[in-house]
């Protein structure tokens, strides 16, 4: 089965996989073998899975800040409060403490998101049912506004890295979620709208290179302005999506995913490459290659769309060579993996890590 994006919901599932490789652990196994038929299902059996797992290894808790009235000291006083008491005549203590809980922003967002997908139809009913079992160990956590959750707030050490997989999986189904103003209901939007499925791309992409390839050690990387003179102060920050070196030759990957790969020049009727995505790998690579060595190349790979004309394409530009290749993502992913595995075989000359 596709998604409305015409993405197979299988790729989806391997998408995630190299984007967060947690998925690759024995747990996850039975998600590999299983068929959805919709995404929904898919998030819910990795989330069920997922957060199964983060309760054998125990909630992540942290100190939240309480303030409570009692007949004995604990933490700090409150005395504006225990004024109060003292004039209403009560033998009563304002006190102010932290408390070890794990009813924080990281549990309150997977039971937010877990209880949203237990109410969507086209979750399965068994997948409903472990669900609700493992949200009985949620009795003291808050559910929260989906809405108002900011992303970048949360911070990852040690005590919660085990969260971060999670958390990005609540992101997707979060983001991909309408809110009825008439009963107040959750309901699905298109699950993975634009902006979602450009970030899994470019996670997915920079996963199976940094998996498969670990010598071009492929990573985001930024790129300083070659000028002359003057300073960059004022200059647009470059940052690439994927950078990757192997003894003197360098590849600049971009990322795109476009409900439309290609533009329409009105006035000529006709259909050409994204002029800001070409000047953009453009600037990249030649900024790079300082010495005008060739040794840069630079590589727009757009992910395939509905459309029937798809850019497969090389120049060279300067010396160096600038390439527009397109991603089928709704081809048999062992099809997606000749792919990417030729990007690199044929500039590096090497052979993918099994």
């Amino acid at each position: 089965m596709t998604n409305d994006k015409g993405i197979l919901i299988k790729n989806i599932y391997y998408m995630l996989t190299y984007a967060f490789q947690v998925l690759r652990q024995s747990n996850y196994e039975s998600i590999a073998a299983e068929k959805f038929n919709k995404i929904e299902d898919l998030f819910a059996a990795i989330l069920s899975k997922g957060i199964a797992r983060q309760l054998k290894q125990g909630l992540y808790r942290e100190y939240i800040p309480q303030c409570e009235d009692l007949t004995i000291m604990r933490g700090k006083l409150d005395l504006f409060g225990t004024i109060h008491h003292k004039l209403q005549k009560k033998p009563m203590l304002s006190c102010e403490y932290d408390e070890l809980s794990e009813n924080n922003i990281f549990n309150q967002v997977l039971k937010t998101t877990a209880l949203i997908l237990l109410h969507q139809p086209s979750v399965r009913s068994e997948r409903r049912k472990s669900l609700k079992k493992i949200m009985l160990f949620f009795e003291n956590v808050e559910t929260m506004d989906s809405l108002r959750i900011k992303w970048s707030m949360f911070h990852f050490q040690k005590s919660n890295r085990s969260y971060k997989m999670l958390l990005n999986i609540c992101r997707f189904v979060l983001n991909g979620l309408l809110l009825t103003t008439e009963k107040g209901n959750y309901k699905m939007a298109a699950f993975l709208d634009e902006q979602n499925m450009a970030r899994l791309y470019e996670k997915f992409v920079l996963g199976y290179f940094r998996y498969h390839y670990p010598e071009l050690n492929a990573h985001p990387a930024q790129i300083a302005w070659n000028l002359d003179r003057g300073v960059a102060n004022f200059l647009p920050r470059m940052q690439t999506d994927i950078t990757m070196k192997h003894n003197e030759k360098t590849l600049i990957i971009d990322t795109k995913y476009y409900a439309r790969t290609m533009q329409l020049q009105a006035r000529y009727d006709s259909r050409t490459l994204h002029s800001n995505n070409m000047y953009q790998i453009f600037s990249y690579v030649k900024n790079q290659d300082a010495g005008n060595t060739g040794n840069v190349a630079g590589l727009l790979l757009y992910a395939k769309t509905g459309e029937s004309l798809t850019p497969d394409c090389d120049f060279l530009m300067g010396g160096n060579k600038i390439s527009v290749k397109t991603l089928d993502l709704n081809a048999a992913f062992s099809e997606i993996a000749a792919q990417l595995n030729n990007i690199a075989e044929s500039y590096f000359g090497e052979t993918a890590k099994d």
